[in-house]
């Protein structure tokens, strides 16, 4: 799931609450075992209807953010997260989550404003760490990502997250053969965990190894389930291979899938 859900059904328990508030919010929870995510939607808006007053509305709040998000209804899930930080500004959870929808949006110095205030109250987070040293290898803030990435292995030496990091920076300095050597050790160590063999099949595209990052582009679609930037990645191998049709199909599904549709038909220019 695309952010976190808080539970909060047992701080409900004992506090005089009425019992139909903590009914909606038990069914918004049998909803989302269910993937019936419209209606763990309206039961949430349902139980706080029914107490608008109530002060953990917040974290009902943060969930409809998620649940919403879920559906692709991203702006109605960003209006959830900020009212729930209106009342609870630092939040480790919700700050979080909303940090990394603004990244999914392209809102990256929002983004960084979240994950900067993240950190300040929590400077070992890992995973804010990571996403803030992503996004300044996006804006080519290369010193400070390397930072934030040795930060991570500090922390924790053996973290795949701080590797990660490293492997994409280097891969986005030009340093192919460095970041090459960091995904074949992760891989190695982690032969299941299919995001490695994504970021290595980007990196052989960029080497101009069609052929290996093939390989790991198909290993990927036979054992896991694909992400719309595979498809694109997938696509804009055959674009380099001359197979214009093929590469149209993967980038037409990686737009059904949410992928940016500017990007998108930017690929389809080159496609026809």
């Amino acid at each position: 799931m695309k952010g976190i859900l808080i539970f909060i059904g047992l701080l409900l328990a004992g506090n005089g609450f009425a019992q139909s508030y903590e009914e909606y919010i038990e069914k918004s929870y049998d909803f989302v075992d269910k993937n019936d995510l419209p209606s763990a939607e309206e039961s949430l808006k349902a139980a706080m209807r029914l107490e608008p007053a109530n002060p953990l509305n917040y974290a009902l709040l943060s969930n409809l953010g998620t649940i919403q998000r879920r559906q692709g209804k991203l702006q109605e899930a960003l209006i959830s997260y900020s009212s729930a930080l209106s009342s609870h500004t630092n939040d480790r959870t919700i700050l979080e989550n909303r940090a990394s929808l603004y990244t999914e949006l392209g809102e990256t110095d929002k983004a960084l404003t979240d994950y900067n205030t993240l950190l300040i109250t929590d400077p070992e987070n890992q995973e804010a760490l990571y996403c803030r040293g992503l996004i300044y290898i996006q804006l080519k803030n290369y010193i400070w990502a390397e930072q934030d990435f040795d930060k991570i292995l500090e922390i924790n030496e053996k973290s795949v997250r701080g590797r990660l990091g490293h492997a994409i920076l280097e891969k986005m300095r030009g340093n192919y053969t460095e970041s090459e050597k960091i995904f074949n050790y992760l891989i190695s160590e982690m032969p299941r965990d299919w995001i490695l063999y994504e970021g290595r099949a980007d990196l052989y595209f960029m080497m101009g190894k069609n052929a290996r990052a093939m390989a790991d582009i198909n290993k990927v679609f036979i054992e896991s389930e694909p992400t719309a930037a595979l498809y694109v990645l997938r696509g804009k191998i055959k674009l380099a291979q001359y197979e214009k049709e093929r590469a149209a199909i993967d980038f037409k599904k990686a737009e059904a899938m949410g992928y940016d549709k500017k990007v998108i038909e930017e690929l389809m220019k080159l496609a026809k």
